[in-house]
């Protein structure tokens, strides 16, 4: 289960590039998780990107506040970036698509070749 995934939510990545400071503000910020279970702080993180969880909702299995999923995503299109994340907690890297629009956020992790994937809804919180 990915944590933004984001974290949940998470990223070693390759050698893309990433954000520009002014694509960088488009995804940071405070975001909640649409089931409730977790909020994340995105930030940059020296050259990458961090989705950090600062609330889990408690008995939420295999997660913890202070988890990181780190992206090496780059803007594409009408406020879609690509690219991969990292989760270290549980040593998986996923193929990442973040589609922003306004105050919401769709992440979509894909592991083993693109055949197991998961999207998860967000909402910008203050």
């Amino acid at each position: 289960m990915m944590k933004l995934i984001i974290i949940p939510t998470v990223a070693a990545l390759s050698a893309l590039p990433c954000f520009t400071l002014a694509h960088a503000a488009d995804i940071d910020g405070n975001w909640a998780r649409g089931d409730g279970n977790a909020r994340v702080r995105i930030a940059s993180c020296g050259s990458d990107i961090c989705a950090t969880n600062t609330w889990i909702k408690p008995g939420t299995a295999k997660e913890k506040e202070g988890d990181r999923l780190v992206m090496t995503i780059e803007p594409g299109t009408d406020g879609v970036y690509s690219g991969t994340a990292f989760d270290p907690q549980r040593n998986l890297t996923y193929k990442l698509t973040v589609t922003i629009n306004g105050d919401k956020m769709t992440t979509r992790g894909c592991v083993v070749a693109g055949l197991l994937c998961k999207g998860i809804d967000w909402t910008r919180i203050n």
